[in-house]
């Protein structure tokens, strides 16, 4: 089934606060470390400010369980931050390009990533030459149901 609703969006620069999640369930192990330094912020999910961007880091490998996921904590510009815990590292990210859908169900996630690929092969836009990383945002992470979650996908574009 192909996408019917693809917008093109650029995101800006950001500061970003990452956490770093490896093995069989790393969003979880990423999460966690993400969640418990917004909480060092008065950062709750759901709550206006709380921004989290995700993508496999590194992907994962034929006949392995294990990969890694990342997680970026959008920071607000001027935010002070307390002293750093071990496994957060505070970014600087570039501004990119984005071919973007939304959809909702966690378990739709891979058939989506797979639609949006040939939605954009079948583009006018072509790769960037510093080819960025495809994100995924969870836009309502207060919700506990995984079926329920509304996820938007971003492939980096060149114009």
């Amino acid at each position: 089934m192909p996408l019917s609703d693809v917008r093109i969006t650029d995101l800006p620069a950001m500061r970003v606060a990452s956490a770093l999640g490896y093995g069989e369930n790393p969003e979880d192990l990423a999460w966690q470390k993400i969640s418990g330094f917004a909480a060092m912020l008065g950062l709750k999910p759901g709550n206006p400010g709380y921004r989290t961007f995700g993508f496999n880091n590194p992907d994962p490998s034929p006949g392995s369980p294990n990969y890694g996921y990342e997680i970026w904590l959008v920071l607000a510009d001027g935010q002070d931050l307390p002293e750093v815990p071990e496994g957060i590292t505070i970014k600087e990210i570039a501004p990119s390009s984005y071919a973007v859908t939304r959809f909702t169900g966690l378990s739709k996630i891979g058939q989506t990533w797979q639609e949006l690929v040939a939605w954009f092969e079948d583009s006018p836009y072509t790769r960037p030459p510093n080819w960025s990383t495809c994100l995924e945002e969870l836009t309502n992470p207060a919700e506990t149901d995984p079926e329920k979650w509304v996820f938007d996908l971003y492939l980096p574009i060149g114009r």
